[in-house]
């Protein structure tokens, strides 16, 4: 009797492990989801003392920033209820990244957090961190740029057109145009201060007289004349002979 009752002890013995391990393990298999805090104490600003300063990609820049991480990597955020003052409550349901054990939240610049709550699954966490703020960026204002004012240079107002002179062309009735005067040097500027000497004397030529009309022609009319001035020489040689015989008789 002795053998089979140390075989059911061992029996038992061995039994007791595996049912507290078959108990053990849907604790951590379950789907279901549990609450927990943030682990910082509230309430806190982004730009307030004990805040790290860091990156939020999914944050505009015009917005502070809040990054909130679970410390596992078993454990995933489903849900999370975060408070401002002023900004109110705001679930968010969508996380990462990256992955969905981040969140990123973003608040009214200046906002303060007066509370955070999750619905985490898997592993076994008891509480979720603030890892880091993101202050809102300054919008970059740049100043004006002042273009010195366009200066159009001076306009310039073109001298009058003067037409040439016109070239008189020859006549066309066949008459040619008189050449102008020369002087006897050839620079073709007349002489205006140049003398007649004694041997360039010019004797005028006795006029003609007009016809009488008595119906002698012009020809007859010149040898008349022609006639006279010789009588008159005639008669001036014979003075002039006389007169120096005179004066001969009067010497002797």
């Amino acid at each position: 009797m002795s053998s089979p009752s140390k075989a059911v002890r061992w029996a038992a013995a061995l039994a007791v492990p595996l049912v507290l391990a078959a108990g053990a393990a849907p604790a951590f298999a379950t789907g279901d989801t549990y609450t927990v805090n943030v682990h910082q104490k509230l309430p806190l600003t982004a730009t307030g003392n004990g805040v790290e300063r860091g990156e939020c990609p999914t944050i505009p820049a015009d917005k502070d920033g809040w990054h909130f991480v679970l410390p596992t990597n078993g454990t995933v955020f489903v849900k999370l209820t975060v408070t401002f003052e002023p900004g109110g409550q705001q679930v968010i349901t969508n996380f990462g990244p990256p992955t969905d054990k981040h969140a990123y939240v973003a608040s009214p610049v200046g906002a303060t957090l007066t509370s955070a709550v999750a619905e985490v699954k898997g592993g076994k966490v008891n509480w979720f961190n603030l890892s880091h703020a993101c202050p809102a960026k300054p919008p970059t204002t740049q100043p004006p740029t002042t273009q010195p004012p366009t200066t159009k240079p001076p306009t310039t107002t073109a001298p009058p057109t003067t037409a040439a002179p016109s070239t008189s062309k020859p006549p066309t009735d066949g008459t040619k145009t008189p050449a102008p005067a020369t002087s006897s040097a050839g620079t073709g500027t007349p002489s205006s201060s140049a003398s007649p000497s004694a041997s360039d004397t010019v004797v005028p030529t006795p006029s003609k007289p007009a016809s009488t009309g008595g119906g002698k022609s012009l020809a007859q009319t010149g040898s008349v004349a022609v006639g006279g001035l010789l009588a008159v020489a005639a008669v001036l040689v014979g003075g002039g002979i006389l007169l120096r015989r005179r004066r001969g008789n009067h010497a002797a």
